[in-house]
């Protein structure tokens, strides 16, 4: 990272005795991840795919944060991070230019932190980073990324507080305000979670609550909320969960666990997300999916990490899809800052899902991870060389 010190300032003020300090400091810093990419069965008519593809690890990035120091322990924090498509360079996550995320806030040693602006949730901020989504990104993740394990939807208009740890033991809290006059749980999201770490132990758990809007029309064109949700994909029609889109409210709970010793990391972590149905919703009951996923990581060298990891997705309600997606990656370091990887995964689905074009219930199709490639059939394969580049 390149660090730009703004500042440090003595001002000796007319009429008044002493002198003033204060400290601040900014750092500009980025990420960017490119890979070769095959997706077999990648369209509805069976067609591969070879291309390239950035934000595999991690999603392409530049942002500045900065502190300044107001004295007694507390400081001024704010971040502004903007994502992108290396390969067009369009800005992402809904063409916003700091989409990734932008707050600004207080910080103190002794009594926590609290931010607000568009920010993550306390799942993805504590539950997730005990999760195979951690150490190689999107192709570990849930499939449809029906649980936000692969952090695809951020909250705008958020306040969020993150308490000091505690003897191992730290809790976070999060409301958005919907915003909408006359409603107030209108668009609102709100949301908790504590982690637990002890030696090489670590437990995390926690529950995200997203509402839609509400409407007076029969049926919600959409998802519209102060959290983006979890309906990703190249089209509005493509991914798991996108028949789900006009649900009234999604409701997330999540528990991980992790336990390292010498060269080998492993975790294992359970998620329930519903996608709860009113007479505004185009389905007819609450969609829930469980999950249940294990991460299994070796640290070969320094340098060198492989991982395997294995997905199991089971819907029911609305529908019965079932997902096992089994993942591999491997990791090599050149330098602190720059990585060459390769990822990979296989997916297999069985029962029905609901087709959001037609309304109607379909044999289920695959699609791995969060990449929104719906497949013509049951089975889909993806392999991804890749480098990764920080500053």
């Amino acid at each position: 990272m390149k660090r730009i010190a703004l500042s440090t300032l003595s001002l000796a003020l007319l009429g008044v005795t002493g002198v003033a300090h204060a400290q601040s400091s900014v750092t500009l810093y980025g990420l960017i991840d490119e890979s070769v990419q095959y997706v077999n069965n990648a369209t509805p008519n069976g067609g591969s795919l070879v291309q390239l593809f950035g934000g595999n690890l991690q999603g392409n990035r530049f942002g500045l944060k900065g502190t300044e120091d107001l004295g007694g322990g507390l400081k001024a924090i704010f971040q502004l991070e903007n994502g992108f498509d290396i390969n067009t360079g369009k800005l992402g996550q809904g063409s916003r230019l700091f989409g990734r995320q932008a707050y600004v806030g207080l910080s103190h040693d002794a009594y926590g932190t609290i931010t607000a602006g568009r920010q993550y949730d306390p799942l993805v901020d504590m539950v997730q980073p005990l999760t195979g989504d951690n150490y190689f990104g999107s192709t570990f993740a849930t499939p449809g990324d029906v649980d936000n394990n692969d952090n695809s939807s951020r909250t705008n208009s958020s306040v969020k507080y993150v308490s000091p740890v505690f003897a191992g033991f730290q809790f976070e809290g999060l409301y958005a305000l919907g915003g909408v006059a006359g409603q107030t749980g209108s668009g609102q999201t709100w949301g908790a979670a504590g982690t637990y770490a002890t030696g090489p132990f670590s437990i995390a758990a926690g529950y995200l609550s997203m509402s839609n809007n509400h409407t007076t029309a029969p049926v919600r064109t959409g998802w519209s909320s102060t959290s983006d949700g979890m309906f990703d994909g190249p089209s509005d029609v493509a991914g798991i969960n996108a028949a789900y889109a006009t649900a009234s409210r999604i409701g997330i709970a999540s528990v991980a666990v992790q336990y390292v010793t010498g060269p080998w990391t492993g975790n294992l972590s359970y998620s329930n997300a519903q996608y709860y149905q009113d007479g505004s919703s185009s389905f007819g009951q609450t969609q829930k999916y469980e999950v249940g996923r294990a991460y299994l990581g070796y640290q070969i060298t320094p340098a060198a990490l492989l991982g395997v990891g294995y997905a199991y997705t089971k819907g029911h309600g609305d529908s019965s899809a079932t997902y096992h997606q089994v993942s591999l990656g491997g990791d090599y370091s050149l330098s602190k800052r720059t990585d060459l990887y390769l990822v990979g995964a296989w997916q297999h689905a069985s029962g029905e899902q609901r087709d959001p074009s037609t309304g109607q219930l379909v044999s289920s199709t695959a699609s791995i991870g969060s990449y929104g490639y719906q497949a013509s059939t049951d089975n889909q394969v993806m392999v991804s060389l890749g480098i990764r580049h920080k500053f």
